[in-house]
């Protein structure tokens, strides 16, 4: 590992005739057609330096020949050499900028690093209480995890680091899946957390990637004041923050609904943790789109409904085939609504912007021969930044829409 971090045998990687203009504005990202094959190529995860196709210098990246992204830029200040200490640096100015919600009372659960955004490609770390959860995604972040986990340690001096390495991101980077402690004790089986005063009890060792979608804070809490009064349906409803935030704003009743079995069981767990009354709850183990079927078929209405799938567009190849998918989805979602209803819906398709996204809501809308305002457009909160010059990392969009 010394020897990785004093760069003293460093690679170049030059690019080819007009294949550095994206790179000389910052974005973080060499494509593998844009590299110019010397037949020399550095190790994967390797820190290496890129150069134009007149062997100016453009930036420090890591490399990695089996990627699609041959190179993750990472420095652009030839004087500032990626060794340990910039790892260590870029982790601490990460955890500085979650300050404000890292002193928060009511939250204990924050992103602390979220990969291209602070720097840091390929790493992504989440504090749940007085745990992490880290999740590598790239070969040069792997090189380092001795390091991130270290730091990370210094800093905030968890009772544990678990590593949930297991996406099919690293199949991409030729890593295996890692799942497991890095250090300190093992996190509970169910750990208690807070999210707006709200209490959680989530599994980070198993389901869903960290087991605890934070992406979403800021909008359950917006989302929940609409719902006193009303008969709410959440539906890919995972461990309940809609659910849960609805019925603490005062919702008639809740119908959650999602497909896994571990997610109905933390659902449950966590409507029972917060003192909520179960007889005004139901909760529906069934695939999405066919219980919407079953709802409409019964003559089933609601007053208000969350739509919050899984990415349908992992690439804007696959955009075409996940704008039928969204619209078949809310078009199914808005025939449960009346006239006032209110249909809160998102995307975490990085692909689809939100442009394209209100374009099919209004498609849908269409189909299902209802009428819709836009009543509010949502996004990802402050401790998942967007960089200027990587638009790619704003993922999360979403619409209030009422129907008229």
């Amino acid at each position: 590992m010394a020897s990785y971090l004093s760069l003293r045998q460093m690679h170049t990687i030059k690019l080819k005739k007009g294949k550095a203009k994206a790179a000389h504005q910052r974005h973080p990202w060499i494509f593998s057609g844009a590299v110019v094959d010397d037949g020399e190529g550095p190790q994967n995860g390797e820190v290496v330096q890129v150069v134009d196709h007149l062997d100016g210098f453009v930036a420090y990246g890591l490399y990695n020949g089996q990627s699609r992204v041959a190179v993750r830029l990472i420095e652009w200040d030839s004087d500032r050499r990626p060794d340990e200490e910039w790892w260590r640096v870029r982790i601490q100015r990460a955890v500085e900028t979650r300050q404000p919600l890292l002193r928060s009372s009511d939250t204990n659960t924050v992103r602390l690093i979220f990969a291209e955004a602070d720097f840091l490609p390929g790493l992504i770390v989440d504090k749940y209480a007085d745990f992490l959860s880290v999740q590598i995604h790239a070969a040069g972040a792997e090189k380092v995890k001795h390091v991130i986990t270290d730091e990370l340690n210094r800093l905030l001096r968890p009772l544990g680091i678990y590593e949930r390495s297991d996406a099919n991101a690293r199949m991409h980077e030729g890593l295996p899946a890692a799942n497991g402690v890095l250090c300190g004790d093992t996190p509970p089986e169910w750990l208690e957390i807070r999210e707006n005063g709200i209490r959680y009890e989530v599994n980070i060792a198993a389901g869903q990637k960290s087991g605890f979608y934070c992406d979403q804070r800021d909008n359950r809490l917006f989302t929940a004041r609409y719902a006193a009064g009303k008969r709410v349906l959440d539906c890919f409803c995972y461990s309940g923050g809609f659910s849960l935030n609805a019925f603490a704003n005062g919702a008639a009743s809740v119908v959650s609904v999602d497909s896994s079995a571990l997610a109905m069981e933390t659902l449950k767990r966590n409507v029972t943790l917060n003192g909520f009354d179960e007889s005004k709850h139901v909760a529906v183990q069934a695939d999405v789109n066919k219980q919407l079927r079953v709802f409409s078929d019964s003559g089933q209405r609601f007053d208000m409904i969350v739509l919050d799938p899984p990415k349908y567009a992992p690439s804007r190849s696959g955009l075409e085939k996940a704008a039928r998918a969204y619209k078949d989805l809310n078009r199914r979602g808005l025939l449960l609504l009346e006239r006032g209803g209110l249909l809160a819906t998102f995307s975490c398709s990085a692909a689809m912007d939100v442009g394209t996204f209100k374009q099919v809501l209004a498609w849908a809308a269409l189909d299902a021969g209802k009428e819709i305002q836009f009543v509010r457009q949502f996004t990802q909160p402050e401790d998942h930044p967007v960089r200027a010059s990587f638009p790619e990392g704003e993922y999360l969009k979403g619409l209030l829409c009422r129907v008229v």
